[in-house]
């Protein structure tokens, strides 16, 4: 019996993988991310996961103002060694668009929405918005499951000190001004 033979990126090069090689590296997991020079594998997605993505991205596309643009599971370029996939992002307007795009620059986002799983907890909470701001991302929300409800943890960028501020904790209602005006009712989860 013969094996599949061993692809060439399991083995990293000296130097770490780059932003651009996620676009060059066949038979590379659907998700993978690049966190400092390194591959992340994603596990499968629970339920929740899925179902609060659909609800978020389906709310903000009813709120987003004219000229933003939401998206699910695209990476975004922060550097040369950092391409992770955040779950959603907003994007501004005139940012390059259509079926061959595989990232977006950092420049080009808003806001950026992780949704924590198990295996992601570090990554969502602590160094992931580390890149975030350091990249210049205005907002960044972290939703986490408690007790079957969406939890949004909501973040602003201070400049002053080039790292997140919390803004609020939101449970069954989110309610903001910043970086838009949405009402997005989190309970429709219950629903689907």
């Amino acid at each position: 019996m013969t094996g599949s033979p061993i692809p060439d990126w399991l083995v990293p090069p000296p130097e770490g993988f780059f932003a651009e090689d996620l676009d060059h590296l066949p038979d590379l997991p659907a998700h993978t991310e690049l966190i400092d020079g390194s591959l992340v594998f994603v596990s499968p997605q629970k339920d929740f996961h899925s179902v609060i993505i659909d609800v978020l991205v389906a709310a903000l596309r009813r709120c987003a103002p004219r000229g933003l643009r939401v998206r699910r599971e695209m990476s975004v370029v922060l550097g040369p060694r950092q391409r992770p996939e955040p779950d959603i992002v907003i994007l501004r307007a005139g940012v390059p668009s259509g079926p061959d795009i595989t990232a977006y620059r950092a420049e080009d986002v808003l806001l950026v929405i992780e949704v924590v799983s198990p295996d992601s907890e570090t990554r969502d909470r602590e160094r992931k918005p580390q890149l975030y701001a350091a990249a210049g991302i205005r907002h960044f929300w972290r939703v986490e499951q408690n007790v079957g409800r969406a939890t949004v943890y909501v973040y602003e960028l201070d400049p002053a000190v080039g790292s997140y501020s919390p803004m609020g904790i939101h449970h069954d209602k989110l309610r903001l001004t910043v970086p838009f005006e949405m009402d997005v009712d989190l309970t429709e989860i219950d629903g689907l």
